[in-house]
């Protein structure tokens, strides 16, 4: 195979490709606006609890929190467990920022030199572009099934047309995750069989040892 050439590093870059290089930080706004986006969860998520404890002592709660919800259910034990499942949704959600803003930052604008930091993200030390997709894919499953087991909680509310909706589009989600999971599967084989029938071709061990 071809050797790439040294790159001179003292060299600076020509005027047009350096332009187009440093447009990466366009996107420096955008993840700026996801962590103001991260803040309003963390707001919301508070709202949701003050609203989940309020339930323990006042019993007006109940019957408020089955009109915001906009549910037919009066149950305090199902209410309160269509509650939770907000807060984990908003936690899902919120997962999902950090794993969009970190690992995105770091695969498209700049490295965040966190190496041998002791709070570095397990994930972020194989981060690529790849398994950022894999993991959103399987982050947005999750925020699928939690808003399917509210809905099927509350499913004399719904028609059963939205029941039956939201269960086809999360088939499709899992489908649609592993379809990338498998591509990101055999795009990862490529190169090691690229270099396996390279070796064999340049005469390197491989094909040595096809004469013995």
């Amino acid at each position: 195979m071809r050797s790439r050439l040294p790159i001179d590093v003292s060299r600076p870059l020509p005027l047009l490709p350096r332009l187009i290089f440093a447009s990466r930080w366009l996107q420096l706004p955008l993840y700026l606006g996801l962590i103001v986006a991260q803040l309003v969860y963390v707001f919301l998520f508070v709202e949701e609890l003050i609203h989940l404890v309020e339930l323990l002592w006042n019993p007006a709660a109940l019957d408020a929190t089955v009109d915001r919800l906009a549910i037919a259910e009066r149950n305090k034990e199902t209410v309160i467990m269509i509650i939770v499942l907000s807060l984990i949704d908003v936690v899902m959600i919120s997962n999902l920022l950090i794993m969009v803003i970190v690992g995105g930052y770091e695969t498209f604008v700049s490295r965040l030199g966190l190496e041998g930091h002791p709070d570095q993200p397990e994930w972020l030390s194989h981060v690529n572009a790849n398994v950022l997709k894999v993991k959103l894919a399987t982050a947005i499953i999750g925020i699928s099934s939690i808003h399917l087991l509210k809905s099927f909680i509350a499913a004399g509310t719904l028609p059963e047309k939205v029941l039956i909706w939201q269960t086809a589009i999360h088939g499709m989600f899992l489908v649609s995750a592993l379809a990338i999971a498998m591509i990101d599967r055999l795009m990862s084989g490529v190169p090691h069989k690229i270099r396996l029938g390279g070796a064999g071709r340049d005469g390197a061990p491989g094909a040595a040892a096809d004469h013995h």
